[in-house]
């Protein structure tokens, strides 16, 4: 019998952490060495932050926004094995303001979790990049660093082709660019000439995930239209879950197992706007999976297709066969 997980205790390679700002130095707790932090005030139409081991702390990304990698005197500083810190005593930009409430959603850089970081130097020409993930990617995300760029979405497994793409920080419906993405492969993945992913001497970054049984999934569903939607299978209880309508114009969204915390109104941010935390009742999670709880164009429309991706707070059963509780 093919085993239930390959990963028991998902904590150790992903986790969702929320915090309330002191105006002053603090470590913000995480039960592993972060490799990857993606940061949002909830309370506050402020932009997205994120920061990486590969780049270095210290230097930061947005996620809603196409600009280049900017210096963060005042973002994180240490990263160790119990979590992070601030390197200054204030942020004007969003990390630790004084009663403001954020959100920061992390992950370790692991073969066995599926997840690598790539940096790499454009060259102009059609290319493949060596990957470490010894499986095809399931969603591949490429952000020029050195000058302005969109957050470029590929993988063929997940999007339906090699050749297609979304934008991170757009609404943007799914679209066909073999400039962009052209390849996919258990060690490389390919890319053309298009100028954000490929420029001649411009500083990239790319972000990997591929698929683990009862940790992550990376797929798409069909909307019915209606209040009573869909439900979507993970083998797991979900910690974390991003959606895209790719066939229309509609939001990113993003819930998690931390923010509320109960069914059916689970707080959400969108990754390609600077907003606030929204409110609406959108979605349960539950023991192995996620169920739609409305009909709207960005989770339920029509007969749309809502691609995700969705990472484990604990599998639906674990190595030794004992089931993890609904919330």
């Amino acid at each position: 019998m093919a085993a239930y997980t390959a990963i028991d205790d998902s904590s150790l390679f992903f986790t969702p952490v929320i915090w309330t700002g002191s105006g002053a130095q603090q470590t913000i707790s995480v039960p592993f060495q972060a490799d990857f932090i993606w940061v949002k005030n909830r309370g506050a139409t402020i932009n997205h932050a994120s920061q990486d081991s590969v780049i270095g702390f210290g230097t930061r990304l947005s996620p809603n926004r196409n600009v280049a990698e900017g210096s963060e005197p005042h973002g994180i500083g240490t990263v160790s094995a119990s979590g992070f810190n601030f390197q200054g005593t204030y942020d004007g930009n969003g990390y630790n303001e004084s009663s403001a409430t954020y959100v920061a959603w992390c992950w370790k850089e692991s073969a066995t979790a599926g997840f690598d970081i790539v940096s790499y130097t454009g060259n102009g020409s059609n290319r493949t990049i060596s990957h470490s993930l010894s499986a095809t990617p399931d969603l591949v995300i490429i952000k020029r660093r050195s000058d302005t760029g969109d957050w470029l979405v590929g993988g063929s497994t997940t999007l339906g082709g090699d050749n297609k793409l979304l934008l991170l920080n757009t609404n943007a419906a799914l679209d066909d660019n073999s400039e962009v993405y052209q390849s996919f492969s258990s060690s490389t993945f390919g890319i053309g000439v298009n100028a954000y992913v490929n420029t001649n001497t411009s500083t990239q970054i790319a972000y990997l995930w591929r698929s683990v049984q009862g940790f992550s999934k990376f797929g798409s569903y069909t909307s019915n239209g209606n209040a009573d939607g869909p439900f979507i299978f993970t083998g797991f209880r979900p910690a974390f879950i991003m959606y895209k309508n790719i066939s229309s114009s509609a939001s990113w969204l993003i819930h998690d197992s931390k923010r509320l915390g109960y069914n059916v109104n689970n707080d959400e941010q969108h990754p390609d706007t600077n907003a606030a935390d929204g409110t609406d009742d959108r979605a349960d999670i539950l023991s192995n999976g996620f169920k739609i709880r409305e009909d709207s164009t960005i989770l339920n429309t029509g007969t749309d297709t809502i691609i995700y991706a969705a990472f484990a707070e604990a599998p639906f059963v674990n190595s030794n066969g004992v089931p993890c509780n609904a919330r």
